[in-house]
């Protein structure tokens, strides 16, 4: 009787029907990703979803028991991959500068390509987040993010390059705040600014911007910032402010 074939990892590779099943399920998973962006959880349908996946209503319910089972299952698979594609950085925590930034510009650059994660977790926050509530994994995928960091900011700390007195929360929610918001808010912020800023030239420096706000929260002594100059032509130099001059003395002041 021939043995089950196994994957390169020594896993037993899924049988042609199994397949089958995953390949059904992540396509209803793409199209309800697709549809819930459009139309918010009350706008989309079951039956949009199951004709642009070109499956059947039927098997919705089958592999996520309601219309609500697959949203959720949605908001855990944009999760899922967002923390794939972190986990694929080439990170080294011997140089935690550098891989700050690594951090930095692949959150940023995450939220511009995919505005379908951002506007999926802005429905999902207009709900107050009553679906993501009931994700029993929802902490897990924040957990490697805040890992990740946790790790670099020690590492600077142990070389004397970071703050001591810096909270990791604080540092993620920096870095997902200043991504997030040109994201979320492109259009009504390009009509009051009266400029794109979701073009790749604005994109690239607020990017900039963002690693520089970062570095300076976290860093704990002023260094000399030897990237490429910014897309603003000006070379960051990691110093700190002068102090502001002293206010001059008012001629009654002198007087008396």
């Amino acid at each position: 009787m021939p043995r089950p074939a196994k994957t390169a990892d020594g896993q037993r590779k899924p049988g042609v029907r199994e397949q089958a099943v995953i390949a059904s399920r992540a396509n209803l998973l793409r199209a309800a990703t697709r549809i819930f962006a459009k139309h918010g959880f009350a706008g989309g349908r079951v039956g949009q979803i199951s004709k642009a996946a070109k499956s059947y209503d039927r098997m919705i319910y089958y592999y996520f028991g309601s219309k609500e089972g697959l949203y959720i299952a949605v908001i855990e698979d944009i999760y899922r991959r967002m923390n794939e594609a972190e986990e694929a950085l080439a990170l080294d925590e011997h140089q935690p500068v550098e891989s700050l930034k690594t951090v930095v510009r692949f959150v940023c650059g995450y939220y511009r390509r995919h505005p379908e994660f951002v506007t999926l977790l802005n429905n999902e926050n207009l709900l107050q987040g009553r679906h993501i509530a009931k994700m029993q994994s929802a902490q897990q995928y924040s957990s490697p993010a805040i890992s990740v960091l946790q790790l670099l900011l020690a590492a600077g700390v142990a070389q004397g390059v970071f703050r001591d007195d810096v909270a990791v929360h604080d540092v993620y929610m920096m870095i997902a705040a200043l991504g997030y918001f040109p994201q979320s808010n492109r259009f009504t912020l390009s009509e009051f600014l009266g400029q794109r800023i979701d073009d790749p030239a604005a994109s690239a420096r607020w990017e900039a911007f963002v690693v520089d706000a970062v570095l300076r929260t976290v860093m704990r002594e002023p260094v000399p910032h030897n990237d490429s100059p910014s897309p603003h032509g000006e070379q960051p130099t990691w110093q700190k402010p002068p102090p502001p001059p002293h206010p001059a003395k008012s001629s009654s002041a002198t007087s008396a």
